[in-house]
């Protein structure tokens, strides 16, 4: 029997809006939905922790983060690279 593919892993993109831990930061991804009455459209935020191994990001910077196996209670997700610094 052939070995079954792994699913894509599942990105997002988002800002750290904190760094204050050790090898962690939190992300928040933003995304807009449409009103379902209303049609005006709602940015809603979803906020990531995320394994920074090197602890490269700073607060402001535009991450790009990547699912993985569950490393804490909270942290699934680990930073892939730093897209933009802030300024």
């Amino acid at each position: 029997m052939a070995q079954a593919e792994r699913a894509q892993r599942r990105t997002r993109t988002g800002r750290v809006v904190s760094n204050r831990m050790d090898k962690s930061i939190t992300v928040a991804v933003d995304r807009q939905i449409k009103h379902a009455v209303y049609g005006k459209f709602i940015t809603k935020t979803t906020k990531y922790m995320a394994h920074d191994e090197k602890n490269d990001a700073n607060i402001g910077d535009t991450v790009l983060i990547m699912s993985t196996r569950p490393l804490s209670k909270r942290k699934s997700w680990r930073l892939v690279e730093v897209i933009e610094r802030a300024k």
